[in-house]
């Protein structure tokens, strides 16, 4: 027999995580000193901020009631999130590092919130978790596709370039 989910309170826990992870990319940007590395991070704190509004619009709990604000309020350092990007600033910090991180964090999410949809029976909620878990997997590729810059990798793009018979 499955346990009933919380699903208010799986909702709630998600708007909590797309800010976190808003914060992590705003904090992780303003460490960063090549620019198109920056534009990456600021794009992907946008976005978060965007899932969390998604998820919001769906929220019945009556504790956040304006979510410019919620949003906008200081970062819950506690958080993994958090925790994670103060972590990589405090030891040798570089866009490599703060973007495995990224790639690593994007993957967790998307996957819990897969996980997450699946339980859900309202196909309402389902879907804002599938299309958030979807819109993470974007940003896992969007990260990885500048990992590879940073790395002087050969880019997807390029790939056909670069493949013999």
């Amino acid at each position: 027999m499955f346990e009933e989910i919380d699903v208010q309170g799986a909702i709630r826990k998600s708007i909590q995580t797309e800010k976190n992870a808003m914060n992590f990319y705003e904090l992780g940007a303003k460490q960063m000193k090549d620019r198109d590395a920056v534009r990456v991070f600021e794009t992907l704190a946008r976005e978060e901020r965007e899932h969390a509004g998604h998820f919001f619009r769906i929220y019945k709990g009556g504790d956040i009631s304006d979510f410019d604000e919620f949003m906008d309020a200081p970062p819950d350092h506690e958080s993994s999130w958090m925790a994670a990007i103060a972590k990589a600033i405090t030891s040798d910090f570089t866009e490599q590092k703060a973007m495995e991180l990224a790639m690593e964090k994007e993957q967790n999410l998307e996957q819990a919130l897969r996980e997450t949809a699946a339980q859900m029976t309202d196909p309402e909620v389902r879907s804002i978790f599938e299309l958030n878990a979807t819109e993470t997997h974007n940003h896992y590729e969007m990260i990885e596709s500048e990992y590879a810059r940073i790395m002087t990798m050969v880019h997807e793009s390029d790939m056909d370039i670069y493949v013999r018979e």
